[in-house]
């Protein structure tokens, strides 16, 4: 299948993320062709399968991730899709923190009328290094109170890579074509 997966990244971490699934739906035999969703990516209608995935940056995606899903939200929703949002908070031990990041991909998905048949909150990175002072002024204090590293001399990981392997396998078996019918898995009655 043709799968299409487009990006929307701050820091860097969500495109390291999409390049990883790349790598797994590619392994499972799909054409897939990877985009940074400010750069113009192609339309969706071109392709069997979408992922979309963002970061969380204040409570909101990247505007160019918003606008591209806006622009084909009707061919979005014709075809099988997931979408994976990045947020440092899901690294977090709090459970309101878990809580308040899905809550902030579900009200985004309902306000842009996309019904995906995956989502998923992947950790993000703590990109010291990157950083202007205010932020990592900010992101240190935040760190500090969640218990996670406060050296800013380097960049610190919290994806689980496990979980992304198992999140981009779990959609590329959803997503198989049904010979006859040319349904996908999901849609096949038996």
């Amino acid at each position: 299948m043709k799968i299409l997966l487009v990006y929307g990244t701050t820091e860097g971490q969500t495109r390291k993320i999409s390049h990883f699934m790349e790598a797994i739906l590619k392994d499972y035999g799909h054409d897939v062709t990877v985009a940074d969703a400010s750069e113009t990516p192609p339309t969706p209608s071109l392709y069997d399968a979408v992922l979309i995935g963002a970061s969380i940056h204040i409570h909101k995606y990247q505007s160019a991730v918003v606008h591209y899903i806006n622009h084909h939200i009707e061919a979005l929703n014709k075809i099988p899709g997931a979408f994976f949002s990045v947020c440092l908070a899901v690294a977090s031990d709090m459970e309101e923190e878990h809580q308040e990041a899905r809550k902030i991909t579900n009200d985004f998905l309902e306000q842009v009328g996309w019904k995906p048949l995956m989502t998923t909150q992947i950790a993000g990175a703590l990109k010291y290094t990157q950083y202007g002072f205010f932020t990592r002024l900010v992101m240190k204090k935040i760190a500090k109170r969640e218990g996670r590293t406060t050296d800013t001399s380097k960049d610190h990981e919290y994806t689980d890579w496990d979980a992304v392997r198992q999140f981009a396998a779990e959609f590329a078996g959803r997503i198989i074509i049904h010979p006859v019918t040319g349904e996908t898995i999901d849609q096949v009655k038996y």
